[in-house]
C-alpha cells in the first residue's frame, strides 16, 4: 500500500529550569494514499475533450461563415455575425447543463440548441457550396454536429434523472425558496411606495393652513403623540434604517420619536446612539 508523508504538529510540556511550557513538537507521519479512480480521471479527460470539440467547432464555423458574410459586409460586422451561430447552441448546451437533473427544465434548451445546430450546419454548408467546394461545407457542417453530439453524450453521463416522487419534492422546495426570493423584491417595493405616500401626505399636512400643525401655538391643536401620523408598515418587519427613513419622510425629526417609532415597527431593543447615527447619515445625505 502507497503512502505519504505529512508534516504534522502538536503541543508537548518543555520544562527548563524547573518552568515547564507547552511547546510545538513537529513530527512526520505517513498515512495511506487512496488508489487512483480511473473512472473519475477518464470521465475528466472525456469532458475536457467535449471542450477542446466545441472549442475547434466554433473556430471553424466562425471562419466558414464569417467568410460567407464578408461577401455582403465588412469583415469585422460578418465575422462578429458569424460567432452568434454557435454561441447559440452553445448556450442552449450551458444552460441544459444546469438543468441536468430535471428533465422537464432540460428539454426546452436541448431542442433550441439542436434548432440552433441545424442553422449554423446549413450556413457552413452554403459556405462551401457558393465557393463550389461541396464536399467541405459538408465536411465543415458535421464538425458541429459531432462535436454537439460528444458533448451530449457527456451531458448525459452527468445527468442524474431524480426519480418521480424525489422530483416533485424537488419542484415544492424551489417553488417555495422561489416565493421567498420573490417577495424580498416585492417587499421592498411595497416599503417604498408606502414611503413615498407617507411622505406625501406629510407634505400637503404640513402645507395645509387649515392643519392642527400649522397653529404651533395652539396646544389643542398638537397630537398628544407625534408618532401618531406614521403607520407600521404592513407589509413585513423593516430595518432600523429603513425605519428611521421613513420616520424622517413623514416629517418627524426629533431624536426621541424617531426611536419610538422604530421600536414600534422595527426593533423593540433598538438603542438610542444607533438612532442617532442613522439621522445623522440620513441628514448628510440630504441634498
Amino acid at each position: 500500500m502507497k503512502t505519504r508523508t505529512i508534516r504534522r504538529h502538536r503541543l508537548v510540556p518543555h520544562t527548563v529550569d524547573g518552568e515547564t511550557e507547552l511547546v510545538l513538537d513537529h513530527y512526520d507521519e505517513q498515512i495511506p494514499v487512496p488508489p487512483r479512480d480511473w473512472d473519475r480521471t477518464i470521465l475528466n479527460a472525456v469532458t475536457g475533450g467535449a471542450f477542446l470539440m466545441v472549442t475547434a467547432a466554433i473556430i471553424w464555423s466562425t471562419a466558414s461563415i464569417g467568410d460567407l458574410l464578408a461577401r455582403a459586409v465588412i469583415a469585422p460586422a460578418a465575422y462578429g455575425a458569424a460567432a452568434v451561430f454557435d454561441l447559440a447552441w452553445i448556450m442552449c448546451m450551458a444552460v441544459e447543463w444546469l438543468a441536468r437533473y430535471d428533465p422537464q427544465r432540460a428539454a426546452l434548451p436541448r431542442n433550441a440548441g439542436h434548432v440552433a445546430l441545424v442553422v449554423a450546419m446549413a450556413a457552413v454548408g452554403a459556405h462551401g457550396w457558393i465557393a463550389d467546394q461541396v464536399a467541405i461545407g459538408l465536411i465543415g457542417a458535421a464538425v458541429s454536429g459531432i462535436a454537439k453530439g460528444g458533448w451530449t453524450v457527456v451531458l448525459r453521463h452527468h445527468a442524474k434523472p431524480l426519480d418521480d416522487r424525489t422530483q416533485q419534492w424537488v419542484d415544492k422546495r424551489r417553488a417555495a425558496a422561489g416565493g421567498r426570493l420573490a417577495m424580498v423584491a416585492v417587499n421592498r417595493e411595497l416599503q417604498r411606495a408606502q414611503a413615498l405616500v407617507a411622505a406625501e401626505a406629510a407634505a400637503l399636512s404640513a402645507g395645509n393652513p387649515e392643519s392642527p400643525e400649522a397653529d404651533p401655538d395652539d396646544p389643542d391643536a398638537r397630537p398628544e403623540d407625534p408618532d401618531a401620523t406614521v403607520l407600521p408598515l404592513a407589509s413585513g418587519p423593516m430595518s432600523r434604517a429603513e425605519a428611521v427613513r421613513t420616520a424622517m419622510d413623514c416629517g418627524i425629526h426629533d431624536p426621541d420619536a424617531v426611536l419610538r417609532y422604530v421600536r414600534k415597527v422595527a426593533d423593540s431593543e433598538a438603542k438610542p446612539e444607533t438612532i442617532a447615527r442613522y439621522i445623522r447619515d440620513l441628514r448628510k445625505a440630504a441634498p
